[in-house]
């Protein structure tokens, strides 16, 4: 499937004569699969938590946010395919449109796919994900470590599909959670949601 194919849904959802969301371009390759976390404050304010497989970013929506305390089950709703730009995205996207609301990239960086079969066999990190349950390590500027997504409703049924984001434990690891989302600063540029919704345009 061409990122066209992929990006059907995100370019139906919005009018780029309005936002500035990007539309999307042909894919770099050969370098390191990328991650994004950005805080939304959208109808109801959540964390998106991206990642890159293939030519786009698989998406979910954390309404509590990704969390670096192994104890932390946080629920993760799918969305829609972004495109790889998206990454660098931050600022307002008006009202009426879909989404709309203020966005700051909270952490970003490189993941390292690990999933295996039970055999110890690398499995093709999209099929993992079909499969229902992926694990990785994030090398982000926050956020480190192997996490896990796992499939816990698969949509049928008419409810909407789910999934569990945890970290790994590793011996007696603790960790800080996720942080006060108004008070959080973007690592592109060190603004808040606030400033940036001030600011009223998107970097």
């Amino acid at each position: 499937m061409g990122e066209e194919d992929r990006l059907r849904d995100y370019h139906g959802k919005r009018d780029f004569g309005r936002t500035r969301e990007p539309q999307g371009r042909a894919a770099a390759s050969g370098r390191e699969p990328r991650f994004v976390v950005q805080i939304h404050d959208a109808r109801t304010l959540h964390f998106d938590f991206r990642l890159q497989v293939d030519d786009v970013l698989k998406s979910w929506s954390v309404p509590k946010g990704p969390s670096d305390d192994p104890h932390d089950k946080r629920l993760a709703m799918p969305t829609e395919d972004h495109p790889l730009e998206y990454e660098e995205f931050e600022g307002v996207i008006p009202k009426g449109e879909y989404g709309g609301g203020t966005v700051i990239v909270w952490d970003n960086g490189t993941y390292e796919p690990m999933s295996h079969d039970r055999k110890g066999r690398p499995v093709d990190f999209g099929e993992s994900l079909e499969r229902g349950h992926a694990t990785f390590r994030l090398s982000g500027s926050k956020l480190h470590g192997e996490y896990a997504l796992t499939r816990i409703r698969d949509g049928q049924g008419g409810d909407r599909e789910a999934w569990l984001l945890v970290k790994a434990r590793k011996g007696r690891a603790h960790g800080h959670g996720t942080p006060d989302p108004y008070r959080a600063r973007s690592v592109r540029t060190g603004r808040t949601l606030g400033q940036v919704a001030a600011d009223g345009v998107e970097g």
